[in-house]
């Protein structure tokens, strides 16, 4: 589908510098025959196991090829059934029950069975896997000491089949019993690392190819999978093919027959492929050019669970000291970060846990404090009449952003605090290995949220945890997290969540930078595509509105944008007025 002609005004030169390098790009690849829709991912995906999963652009392509008991709605997140038809909760919260759903194939035509999710499951728990999300299913009766309490030769000892709450009664039913009720359990079940894989082929690649099988088996032309699309070839650092799997069960509802998604990382590229037509979808645009995009109508940035950070090796000198930790926090220009770099509505961050969330009060605004910071750095043996303060680096993955926002920051650790910080750049793959294996001093990261729940943001840092990737643990903490997990009162629930957040925010195993608002840049004409808490999205919903309907999406913007305006100016003009303006919004997070 070309991009109309509105798509390729607006901007000025500048921002088209570039284009003709570009094209230049595109032309020498191979010829292909166009995608009906192409998105760009950013990075070339690591893996393509659902187990093995753990970043954003991994999960994009994941949630294509592959489905699990649920779905999730669009807009609203709200649950719908995917492979499980419906599905039936015990009155004691304790005993989900999946329908799975008849008639259901994988690609390579086996039967979809409730065997699939039980051989799923204890594939995830197996230590063998090495799940880093393998604890999103150890609310499961009897998971956790599955996935943890191991032999001499690191095997589980107790025996999935009668120690764990997950079991296939017959063909076309799973019963998951729980170790206590857990209000999200219905997100995590439609979270990529539960989706099932094909045991056959999973277990053909393994005597096929013994010492690399969890390579082969996600290739291309050897991966079986269940979802909306399948994989019809791939080219490393350039494009995924998808086409439309006619195996599916809700075939006849997906509308795209093939979609490409691309691995360009640079920010001008990404958005000169989309002012030309080559893309329909980016999911970030350069720091810069935000000021221009902010008045169309393919961007509109908007606030979900997402939190941006500096993860910090504790297990390092001088970084094991909590103090030089807060120092270093103290110091961070978060307010010029959002402001000055960003540019976009981002809210800088004292905690982890993102506004938004239903309950929870979250960690208040704070402000920078050099003054205290380089008495803290002092009172822990560095500066004038101390020792000297090593030089760090600042480790982070490719993109412009994160590069100007550790620049800012190396910058203002020199000359507030004395710090030499050098920066570590590494494009994606390396960059997850080096932080997994906490071989760097301070490392840029981010969470996502995979669920409205302070939990999802707070079991990041237990002892010990998969996704830890700092060295830090304390057993308080662990206790405040295992309480809220057992907590069947609301209120209390979050009250613990709190005291946790509080207790990681005093020792600083990471350092808060900022929380998200969305940057995408997505065609008006796209339909069910929407913004949503989580910023995920699901290309089985997608299709080309036609221009009646797009007509129709207009006008309602038109008058929710006329409306908007109206109750700023009346909320502007009472006596209140300072508590209501738009920069007052802002400031608390509305």
């Amino acid at each position: 589908m070309d991009a109309p002609r509105w798509l390729r005004t607006g901007l000025s030169l500048a921002l088209l510098a570039g284009v003709f390098a570009a094209v230049l790009a595109l032309a020498g690849r191979a010829r292909l025959e166009r995608a009906d829709f192409v998105f760009n991912n950013g990075s070339e995906p690591q893996t393509l196991d659902p187990a093995a999963v753990t970043g954003v652009p991994e999960g994009r392509v994941v949630r294509s090829i592959f489905e699990g008991l649920i779905v999730q709605h669009p807009e609203t997140l709200a649950p719908l059934p995917g492979m499980a038809e419906s599905w039936t909760i015990s009155d004691d919260g304790l005993v989900y029950t999946f329908r799975i759903r008849e008639g259901a194939k994988w690609t390579n035509g086996d039967a979809i069975t409730a065997h699939d999710f039980t051989y799923s499951f204890e594939r995830l728990l197996h230590p063998e896997t090495a799940a880093e999300y393998s604890y999103q299913l150890w609310y499961a009766k009897g998971a956790k000491a599955y996935s943890t309490e191991l032999d001499d030769d690191g095997e589980p000892i107790p025996d999935f089949d009668t120690t764990v709450g997950i079991r296939a009664t017959d063909e076309l039913t799973l019963e998951i019993e729980l170790e206590a009720p857990t209000p999200f359990f219905l997100d995590l079940v439609a979270f990529y690392s539960l989706y099932p894989v094909n045991r056959r082929n999973i277990e053909e690649a393994r005597e096929r190819w013994p010492d690399d099988w969890r390579i082969e088996w996600v290739r291309p032309e050897n991966i079986v999978t269940n979802g909306p699309y399948k994989i019809a070839y791939r080219r490393v650092n350039d494009r995924i093919r998808l086409e439309k799997n006619e195996g599916y069960w809700d075939a006849d509802n997906v509308a795209f027959e093939t979609i490409d998604i691309l691995a360009v990382e640079q920010y001008t590229t990404m958005l000169n492929m989309y002012l030309t037509g080559e893309a329909h979808w980016i999911d970030r645009v350069a720091t810069n050019v935000v000021p221009r995009m902010i008045v169309r109508e393919d961007f509109d940035p908007t606030p979900y669970l997402g939190s941006y950070f500096y993860r910090v090796n504790v297990t390092r000198e001088p970084m094991n000291d909590a103090r030089v930790r807060r120092a270093l926090s103290l110091t961070i220009p978060r307010k010029a970060i959002c402001e000055k770099i960003m540019k976009a509505g981002q809210l800088p961050a004292y905690g982890v846990v993102p506004p938004g969330i239903p309950g929870y009060a979250g960690i208040p605004a704070g402000k920078e404090d050099p003054e205290l910071a380089r008495a803290l750095l002092a009172e822990a043996g560095y500066g004038p009449g101390g020792k000297p303060f090593p030089t760090i680096e600042i480790h982070y993955n490719t993109a412009e952003a994160h590069r100007d926002i550790a620049l800012a920051v190396a910058d203002v650790w020199q000359r507030e605090l004395g710090v030499n910080a050098k920066l570590l750049n590494q494009e994606w793959k390396v960059y997850l290995d080096t932080q997994t294996n906490i071989l760097y001093d301070v490392s840029r990261s981010s969470w996502i949220g995979d669920y409205g729940d302070p939990n999802t943001f707070l079991d990041l840092w237990v002892t010990g945890g998969d996704n830890n990737r700092t060295g830090w643990g304390d057993p308080r903490y662990d206790q405040l997290i295992a309480d809220a997990a057992r907590e069947l009162d609301y209120e209390k629930r979050m009250e613990l969540m709190l005291a946790a957040e509080t207790l990681a925010m005093e020792e600083l195993p990471v350092l808060p930078v900022y929380y998200y608002t969305t940057q995408n840049v997505v065609s008006p004409r796209l339909g069910g595509w929407f913004n949503n808490t989580q910023d995920v999205h699901f290309p089985k919903f997608w299709y080309w509105m036609d221009d009646a309907e797009l007509a129709t999406k207009r006008a309602a913007q038109q008058a929710a944008s006329i409306e908007g305006n109206a109750t700023e100016i009346i909320e502007a003009s009472g006596p209140s007025a300072g508590l209501y303006s738009p920069a007052a919004r802002l400031e608390r997070g509305e």
